[in-house]
């Protein structure tokens, strides 16, 4: 480690809370800039949507293996390399305005996204213990959602005035200050490597994807967390395109819709001590009301106002119930954190990744009550998985 000190300490967990919404940052900020990049770059809504998907397929598959690569070689080295591909990859496609050159920084982002934020969850894990550490992972979706409120309010502004091109300057320069910090300030916090063995890793992941409530619990998170990727992909065309409003105004709904999720997560943390199933099923069932008033009041007229009206309460109730089983997933197994880690956010991404984009291309959600619909359809499968969890869980017991 560089630095055995409280130094150490606390610059490198803020520069980890700084790093973990690295890659709803890395999503979200360009979310306004959909269509006018459809234009510009012309080509359909369904390509500009593909560079959603890949990179959130990218990371999502790459975080399911990286978490047994940081287990062996440690996190620091790795995070500084990704952190250097990822700034060059953003300033590519900015500098690149060609969709096939697109596609291939978004998937190379994507795996340096996962490298940097699996390794920064697994430093919590490395660094902390108890209390503290259940008090730490608590907070993660809390930070995790200061990048869907902050980064559409900015792309917004930064589309409105110099165009999509600078969301991807920003975040190149974004990550090569995080790198001067990085360099001067923190090292390595895993206290022991574990050697890199093929037979070994797989038993690891066997027990991990073989223990039924982490696997569920996986299911859970990334349906409640799918309702966030499908709002920030459709969310543009029906405030632009339907509504007629500005790239400036996506980008305040979306900030709007972040604040949500935040709301949800603290709600969680106040409650901390309360047990999980007893957290989960007042939430999942509010969620369902809501859904069938959405359902019945955006039938014969709809606007802006009801699309955030009913969409924020289900993102409350969403990050609510997406903190509290996050948070238990990672917690499940503390003797392989970059392991479990990868796998949970993995998780979160691929199922999100293929709820959002299967579902958005199964129906054409042009409209709010269409999307009405689309929540539906997540919420009768969260009520499920939630259901069949709470079953696991009492056996587990």
């Amino acid at each position: 480690m560089k630095k055995q000190s409280l130094e150490f300490l606390h610059i490198s967990t803020l520069l980890a809370f700084i790093l973990i919404p690295l890659g709803g940052l890395t999503t979200d900020i360009y979310i306004p800039s959909l269509p006018a990049m459809a234009g510009k770059l012309n080509v359909d809504i369904q390509a500009v949507q593909l560079t959603l998907l890949l990179f959130m397929v990218s990371s999502g598959a790459s975080q399911l293996f990286i978490g047994s690569i940081l287990d062996s070689f440690g996190r620091y080295r790795i995070n500084i390399g990704a952190l250097i591909v990822f700034s060059a990859a953003s300033f590519i496609i900015a500098s690149v305005p060609n969709i096939y050159s697109i596609y291939a920084m978004r998937i190379i982002q994507g795996i340096t996204v996962s490298l940097i934020i699996v390794g920064k969850r697994a430093f919590f894990v490395d660094m902390f213990s108890g209390e503290k550490l259940k008090n730490y992972t608590s907070l993660f979706s809390i930070v995790f959602a200061t990048a869907p409120i902050v980064a559409p309010f900015l792309g917004g502004y930064l589309q409105t005035h110099w165009g999509w091109e600078a969301n991807f300057y920003l975040l190149g320069s974004l990550a090569i200050i995080v790198l001067f910090f990085e360099l001067k300030y923190t090292g390595e916090s895993l206290q022991k490597t574990k050697a890199f063995n093929w037979k070994n890793i797989k038993d690891v992941y066997k027990t991990m994807l073989g223990t039924p409530d982490f696997t569920l619990g996986l299911v859970i998170v990334g349906l409640s967390y799918s309702q966030l990727v499908i709002y920030g992909m459709v969310s543009p065309f029906i405030i632009e395109k339907k509504y007629g409003f500005s790239a400036l105004v996506t980008g305040y709904s979306s900030l709007s819709s972040g604040v949500a999720l935040m709301i949800g997560g603290i709600i969680s943390k106040i409650m901390l001590k309360k047990t999980l199933i007893s957290k989960l099923f007042p939430a999942i069932i509010l969620s369902s009301v809501i859904v069938v008033l959405m359902m019945f009041f955006t039938a014969g007229h709809e606007n802006i106002w009801m699309l955030l009206g009913f969409t924020l309460p289900i993102h409350i109730l969403s990050g609510f119930v997406f903190n509290n089983v996050y948070a238990y997933c990672l917690q499940r197994f503390t003797q392989s954190a970059g392991t479990a880690s990868g796998l949970t956010g993995g998780g979160i991404y691929i199922i999100s990744s293929a709820m959002g984009y299967g579902l958005i291309h199964l129906f054409d959600i042009r409209t709010t009550h269409f999307f009405s619909f689309i929540n539906a359809i997540i919420v009768f499968l969260l009520i499920i998985a939630i259901y069949v969890f709470s079953k696991i869980s009492k056996r587990s017991k």
